[in-house]
């Protein structure tokens, strides 16, 4: 049934997958690159969620048990997604039930940073605009309800098209294929439910920010609402980010019209500027910005050389 697939993009990516076998030694030097930024990156969002785990503070506050549960999830998306990028530039084949693992974790992490940026800006609002209630409203217990919500939404799409593929397709557990999201989809509609997961999760979490933050700055009228407003925008630009990683598939796609060897350079820059770069710098750049993780992350970063007491004010 998965040979029925006549869909464009499956043609695409064959023709991707042709283009990968004349891989030169310059393309293997891009790709080591690109796998030792996203290890660096990795270790440095792994290094702030322990400094983060270590402090019970941290781990009762319901800002920062979203915040490490995002970088959390960043790092396992870019390890996956690196993952399958790398097998794509080899061109190694994967068995279809192991190609679907990889892409259940790498789809599901990619959804869940923008829906706990969401959580995240609800929390803040509530913080402004119902401080009395703040505490009873954003409790540890409920912010932890949150987040396996979050899981349940990230990963409910992906788990149905593995359930489907496991049941009409016979050669789920023996045959290869060269692993990619859109190769799994055997019937248009699979394609169709993914695209509408996708639009309906990332315009409600644009009119979630979006609200919150014109609602916090309808409020500002202290100095903690005003931080709480850039910390809102800082959301807003997050979720940019993340946005942008959608445009990936799309200019590789345009990509795939002009020739083979300046297709395999701009792939290469279209992966690190889209999919790999805003997924190391979101979580970076929101932790050393927080006055309560900054002295934190830099005193695990230096081995704890240095006694730096990290700061618990909240904004």
């Amino acid at each position: 049934m998965a040979d029925q697939n006549g869909s464009s993009l499956e043609l695409n990516f064959l023709y991707y997958q042709s283009i990968t076998e004349t891989i030169d030694f310059m393309t293997t030097i891009k790709s080591s690159l690109v796998l030792s930024t996203a290890l660096f990156f990795i270790s440095l969002n792994l290094i702030m969620f322990v400094a983060m785990w270590s402090k019970s503070s941290f781990r009762e506050t319901s800002r920062y048990l979203l915040f490490s549960q995002m970088l959390l999830s960043d790092s396992i998306h870019l390890g996956f997604t690196t993952l399958l990028y790398s097998c794509s530039m080899a061109n190694i084949n994967l068995i279809k039930v192991l190609c679907s693992m990889i892409v259940l974790v790498s789809g599901t992490t990619f959804r869940i940073s923008p829906l706990t940026l969401a959580v995240m800006c609800l929390e803040r609002y509530v913080a402004i605009c119902f401080p009395l209630r703040h505490t009873d409203i954003a409790t540890p217990g409920r912010t932890n309800i949150a987040i396996a919500v979050v899981w349940f939404l990230g990963s409910v799409n992906y788990v149905i098209n593995i359930i489907f593929l496991a049941a009409t397709d016979a050669y789920f557990l023996t045959k290869t294929i060269y692993c990619t999201e859109e190769r799994l989809f055997l019937a248009k509609w699979q394609f169709d439910v993914f695209q509408s997961f996708n639009g309906v999760f990332f315009v409600t979490v644009g009119i979630t920010v979006t609200s919150t933050y014109t609602g916090i700055m309808m409020a500002a009228q202290s100095i903690k609402a005003k931080k709480a407003s850039r910390t809102v925008l800082l959301h807003l630009v997050q979720l940019v980010l993340c946005l942008s990683s959608f445009l990936f598939s799309s200019i590789e796609r345009a990509l795939s019209t002009i020739s083979s060897a300046l297709f395999i350079h701009l792939r290469t820059l279209n992966f690190f500027l889209l999919v790999l770069l805003p997924r190391c710098l979101s979580p970076l750049i929101y932790g050393l910005r927080d006055e309560g993780v900054r002295p934190l992350f830099l005193r695990y970063l230096r081995c704890g050389r240095w006694r730096i007491k990290p700061s618990t004010s909240t904004r």
